[in-house]
């Protein structure tokens, strides 16, 4: 039987324009593109309070209603943020994701009504990289375009990350990165990208993502689209996060790295990078995953973790350290044995 490929392009409820927006060229293509569908609802605002036209009586509607929700706005600061240790700095193309993800860090991070805002001014944001990679010469300066985001399901109607391909792929200085749990990257796969631009596919077992993965590409289309990425020259990675201990967790994810191994092209001319981060999460991310999915069965049992501080000052419930040693080892051993041209990023 036939696999049916499905490319899923983020179609919203309702899409509010920012009072600017529609001085730009993509957003008045954004409007153009919507203005006809009769289910979608056009809002076009006259002050900043966008919040209050995104509806909910509880926590558990407004984060569904904005995740449905598209905001076509403009980046106000131009000052970008530091994206260590993935790249020197975010860029701020998109934020948000359509993804249901139920252990995201977003959920912490966009609060109740968690929407999707694409930037329409790409030109000044580029302008602006621009700018930084000039500071740093000669070494060169990497950007991360999906920090606070997955910007794929949005790429059909914004053309953002197009752009910022073709702008690194012409600077010699420069390199870029985002990462995805999507498949619908056709539009990219033509461009001048001269292998400025690594390319990450977001992956887990088929286990971890049919649970807790919602209104995301399955497994085996992510890693189709890898092939393809592949095929077209770009540099691509693997961010396997979070890996979770569960019963036959080694096989399933020797699975998942077997066929990864199996069916990725051999000739690539640079070598697949992985990063593998252990599921860890903070008590406020509990608290808002159990109002967003009171039905969630993500192993957050404190008495079954270790309590460790991080970087950024709050403390976290990660796995204790033997397990943390075994997930090591078996990433080091699996990926070593099954890749030829690796590189091991990190296992945290």
């Amino acid at each position: 039987m036939a696999v049916l490929l499905v490319e899923i392009m983020f179609i919203p409820k309702r899409i509010i324009f920012e009072k600017d927006a529609l001085n730009y060229e993509t957003g008045r293509n954004i409007y153009d593109k919507f203005k006809k569908e009769e289910q979608i609802e056009i809002i076009s605002l006259t002050s900043n309070k966008l919040k209050q036209h995104i509806p909910g009586e509880d926590f558990y509607s407004q984060y569904r209603e904005g995740k449905k929700t598209l905001v076509v706005g403009t980046k106000k600061s131009l000052k970008f943020q530091s994206c260590k240790p993935s790249a020197h700095y975010q860029l701020p193309l998109i934020s948000g994701c359509i993804g249901q993800c139920e252990y995201c860090y977003l959920n912490t991070k966009l609060g109740d009504k968690p929407f999707i805002k694409v930037h329409v001014n790409v030109e000044e944001i580029l302008n602006e990289a621009h700018k930084y990679i000039e500071e740093r010469l000669p070494d060169i300066t990497i950007f991360e375009g999906a920090a606070t985001s997955d910007p794929i399901p949005v790429e059909p109607y914004t053309h953002s990350i197009e752009r910022a391909i073709i702008f690194f792929g012409k600077n010699k200085n420069a390199r870029f990165r985002f990462v995805t749990k999507y498949n619908d990257i056709d539009s990219l796969l033509e461009l001048e990208h001269n292998g400025h631009t690594e390319i990450r596919f977001s992956i887990n077992t088929s286990s971890i993502i049919d649970k807790y993965e919602h209104a995301t590409a399955s497994r085996d289309l992510r890693i189709e689209a890898s092939i393809k990425a592949a095929k077209a020259g770009y540099p691509i990675g693997f961010l396997i996060a979070p890996v979770f201990i569960y019963n036959n967790w080694k096989e399933e994810y020797h699975d998942l790295l077997l066929k990864l191994s199996k069916e990725l092209p051999k000739d690539l001319k640079n070598p697949i990078t992985f990063e593998i981060i252990s599921h860890r999460y903070t008590t406020t991310a509990k608290n808002i995953i159990l109002q967003a999915f009171p039905k969630s069965e993500l192993p957050m049992k404190e008495e079954e973790r270790k309590f460790k501080y991080g970087q950024f000052g709050y403390g976290k419930y990660v796995y204790p350290k033997e397990s943390i040693d075994d997930i090591k080892q078996f990433f080091m051993k699996e990926i070593d044995e099954l890749f030829e041209e690796k590189e091991i990023k990190y296992i945290i």
